[in-house]
């Protein structure tokens, strides 16, 4: 047993379709099987058998450990092979977030462990503890068919340094991370939860002079991106293996058992530990919590006053400089949001082709350019809208997104539409006006999207949304939007490095409803300074370097557009109310 093969399979669920995904697990290890080298394990993420996000769907989708060991040993012909596969388990009347482990190929499947997630994530985009329970079982090490010992922490389970103590403790040699992370933060080449967490397992590694496979799936639910980038780790926290970015991918690996020795040898950390557990679990007992240190009295030594003084000491402050917090990087942010566009159109909606309005602004180029890389020039319909009293520049500009991607186009003026409508009201005021013609506009594009089957993308950045500066059901209407998470300043970085034309991103933002109109003569605060203070109110920090003028224009746009951003409020009468009490996710 010196040596172990091991395959990580960076894994893209189909949503909610249990029996599809295990299908295609069975083929992944069937695959795995048939490689020359053939792994003696095979590792997935955490519900690899359904998707994450899925809410209350997981009543429907649990199902018991045996049930799952059924089905893979029936999806797998080939020789004895270990694989760990993510699921929701349905287990004495509670539905857990588990990972199985089991022995196929034989006869029949053995299963060797289950471990149920005992640290549920519940902040932020995480609602766990609302739909699943939490595993009583703790943290075990176990035997494995290759012959070691392994163990088990799913996801945030690894965050926690206990879990991970527990599970070196218990003699484990291989500790198996499944993990279904949605990726956050803009980093340098990587996510920047991707680089946090190669920090955390990379740390767990090296203190316990253990291995450590990281298993991350790999797609969008709701927006949000799993990286993949699974990690696999040796004994000194080094990394060995990645995977790449969002892509599925079966990365393999050789694990030299024999250099845990030495990796603990040199650095007895483990060692250590368990010698001095007995010392630690002490604290933990409560019965000495309130009892002081004891010491003995000054009996050696010299006085103090006795010494010769040292010589002053310089204080020197020398503070990092400070990084612009919107900086990204933007050819990872590109990658990002192409992969988001294939997966939330093609694959979850089922749609091929996306329409855009191009209304010869920054921002929708910048999708159109996006959708022709995720979709193909061949299945993006440019639509340009002028309205009567529109900028010939937007109708040039939109030509040339148009002509630069060789993407289809359409024109269609909605003068004569809106003009039909304002004849029939009286007192109509410029604000209005631009607001009929927004609704008007996404009237076109849904029905465009019906005419050629084409998902209508969305255009609206982040700094527009935060601030309110949008038309409700209008221009934030579609349903797919690969910006609304950038602000203006990003989406101009990340529109110069796609190769958007330089005339469309120099030029004032401006929303063209209104003759003369700029984005920030409206906001009365310019887009470099709102972003800013932006970024840190919605942080909760008080914006410094800005005047109070600026903050409080910022901050009162903020506050008053809450509701812009949310689906109609509705009555509460029942048990079953939509997104209260019957919750299922957009794409299940």
């Amino acid at each position: 047993m010196p040596h172990v093969r091991l395959a990580l399979s960076q894994f893209r669920p189909t949503k909610g379709e249990y029996s599809e995904n295990v299908s295609r697990i069975g083929a992944v290890v069937s695959q795995a099987a048939q490689l020359e080298a053939k792994p003696d394990l095979v590792v997935f993420p955490e519900t690899a058998t359904s998707g994450y996000f899925v809410e209350g769907g997981v009543k429907e989708l649990a199902v018991s450990a045996g049930t799952l060991a059924r089905d893979l040993a029936a999806a797998y012909q080939g020789p004895q092979i270990d694989v760990t596969v993510g699921f929701y388990e349905r287990f004495q009347n509670h539905i857990y977030n588990s990972a199985l482990y089991v022995t196929l190929g034989s006869t029949k499947p053995e299963v060797r462990h289950v471990h149920r997630k005992v640290f549920l994530p519940t902040y932020g985009v995480f609602d766990e503890e609302r739909f699943v329970d939490r595993g009583q079982d703790g943290v075990r090490a176990f035997e494995t068919g290759w012959g070691g010992k392994a163990a088990i922490l799913i996801c945030e389970d690894a965050w926690h340094s206990l879990a991970a103590t527990v599970a070196a403790l218990e003699g484990a040699q291989l500790l198996i991370v499944p993990s279904a992370s949605p990726a956050r933060g803009l980093g340098e080449e990587l996510p920047a939860s991707v680089t946090r967490w190669e920090r955390i397992v990379q740390g767990i590694a090296e203190e316990h002079g253990v291995f450590v496979a990281l298993a991350n799936l790999v797609g969008f639910e709701g927006g949000k991106g799993f990286p993949g980038a699974s990690v696999v780790i040796d004994p000194t926290g080094k990394i060995i293996a990645r995977g790449p970015l969002f892509e599925e991918a079966l990365l393999t690996v050789e694990l030299d058992l024999d250099s845990l020795t030495t990796a603990r040898s040199d650095s007895p950390l483990l060692s250590d530990l368990q010698s001095a557990l007995p010392v630690l679990t002490k604290s933990l007992s409560g019965d000495r919590h309130s009892q002081k240190v004891k010491f003995d009295p000054a009996t050696n030594g010299a006085p103090a006053d006795a010494a010769r003084r040292t010589p002053h000491v310089d204080v020197v402050t020398r503070p990092e400089p400070e990084e612009d917090p919107l900086r990204i990087d933007a050819e990872l942010t590109r990658k990002w949001l192409v992969s988001f566009l294939k997966d939330e159109v093609v694959r979850r909606r089922g749609f091929k082709k996306g329409v855009v309005g191009l209304s010869g602004g920054v921002d929708s180029a910048l999708t159109a350019f996006l959708a022709a890389e995720a979709l193909g020039k061949e299945n993006v319909i440019g639509v340009r809208m002028p309205y009567r009293t529109s900028s010939p520049d937007s109708i040039e500009h939109a030509q040339l997104v148009i002509d630069q991607l060789g993407i289809q186009s359409l024109t269609i003026d909605i003068s004569a539409a809106v003009d039909g409508y304002l004849k029939q009201i009286a007192n109509v005021d410029p604000h209005r006006v631009g607001n009929i013609m927004a609704r008007e506009r996404m009237i076109v594009l849904f029905d465009l999207s019906a005419l050629h089957k084409a998902l209508p993308l969305g255009t609206s950045n982040k700094s527009e949304r935060l601030l309110g500066y949008f038309t409700w059901h209008g221009d934030d209407a579609p349903p797919v939007n690969p910006l609304g998470d950038l602000f203006k300043t990003q989406v101009w970085e990340l529109a110069r490095h796609v190769g958007v034309p330089e005339e469309i991103v120099a030029k004032p933002a401006t929303a063209d409803l209104i003759k003369g109109q700029t984005d920030e003569g409206d906001l009365g605060v310019s887009y470099a300074v709102a972003d800013r203070v932006l970024y840190h109110l919605i942080r909760g920090e008080e914006p410094k370097g800005f005047s109070k003028e600026e903050v409080e224009i910022v901050r009162t746009r903020l506050d008053s557009t809450h509701w812009k951003r949310r689906l109609p409020t509705v009555a509460v009468v029942s048990q079953t109310a939509i997104g209260e009490f019957y919750l299922r996710p957009v794409d299940y």
